[in-house]
């Protein structure tokens, strides 16, 4: 994987940003802070961390999970089938800490023996207390995985003429001998099951 260039994007005060305002920004990214170090407690791998470009990206592994899926106009539950992990993704603004939505985050997973289990995009998912972007993944067997993220440039317009000018370039991230242990969180009528 190219090195990039990783570098704290700018918050300074501006025409659009008081220094209340940016403490603001600094609070929300304080409390996203608070959700992830709740994940890295709860999740079988922990949260690991990287800095790649103005972004700071932090994942987890953990048992596959059932979600409301829309369908036809309504929100319909559904547990996992196959799949048997699910990889979240919380990606950051690297200056003040704040969830970065709306953008393009695929996933490689590689097997201990270096071949691919495959890539997907990550959709955005909507958590009670921890936004991330994740899907549920099936892979063959226990093991320390490779996690490849990349992050592509969002499309979303931003404010701030000398804060505004970040997220230009997509990124990619490595995380090496993230292990997995292939199982999945049921619910059934209402509660968890194994």
């Amino acid at each position: 994987m190219a090195e990039q260039e990783t570098r704290r994007p700018p918050m300074r005060q501006s025409e659009e940003s008081d220094r209340e305002q940016l403490e603001l920004a600094r609070i929300q990214g304080d409390a996203l802070q608070k959700a992830v170090d709740a994940m890295d407690e709860e999740s079988d791998s922990g949260v690991l961390v990287q800095r790649a470009g103005d972004y700071e990206i932090a994942i987890a592994v953990e048992e596959a999970e059932g979600m409301w899926m829309p369908s036809d106009g309504e929100l319909r539950w559904q547990n996992p089938v196959d799949e048997n992990c699910h990889v979240e993704v919380c990606v950051r603004d690297g200056a003040d800490g704040r969830f970065v939505p709306g953008l393009d985050v695929t996933v490689t997973l590689v097997h201990p023996d270096g071949k691919e289990v495959g890539t997907h995009e990550q959709p955005f998912l909507w958590h009670p207390w921890l936004y991330h972007y994740g899907r549920n993944w099936q892979v063959p067997e226990e093991g320390a995985y490779t996690v490849r993220v990349r992050v592509e440039p969002p499309a979303f317009m931003r404010h701030d003429h000398e804060n505004g000018r970040r997220f230009l370039e997509p990124v990619e991230v490595e995380f090496a001998d993230v292990p997995i242990e292939p199982d999945q969180k049921r619910v059934e009528d209402g509660k968890e099951s194994r």
